[in-house]
């Protein structure tokens, strides 16, 4: 569940409410009471692509030419 903090109590706040947002707490910055921003902790990084990790997992009829009926189809023909 969200944590509601006006923004005159998140500028005092800051560092222990940054500290909060980075362990998973979601905080709704609020200005006269009405909700106004989002702190929340950044989404993890995505791993690093491996280049060829596929090989040997994709057979050969996924490279061959389509047949023409489904190249109009994809072309909306």
């Amino acid at each position: 569940m969200p944590l509601t903090v006006n923004v005159h109590d998140a500028k005092t706040q800051f560092s222990r409410l940054l500290e909060q947002a980075h362990s998973g707490q979601e905080i709704i910055l609020a200005k006269a009471g009405k909700p106004y921003a989002r702190l929340m902790p950044l989404a993890p990084e995505a791993g690093a692509r491996k280049p060829g990790r596929l090989a040997g997992k994709i057979e050969e009829a996924f490279f061959e030419p389509l047949p023409e009926q489904e190249l109009d189809a994809w072309e909306g023909k």
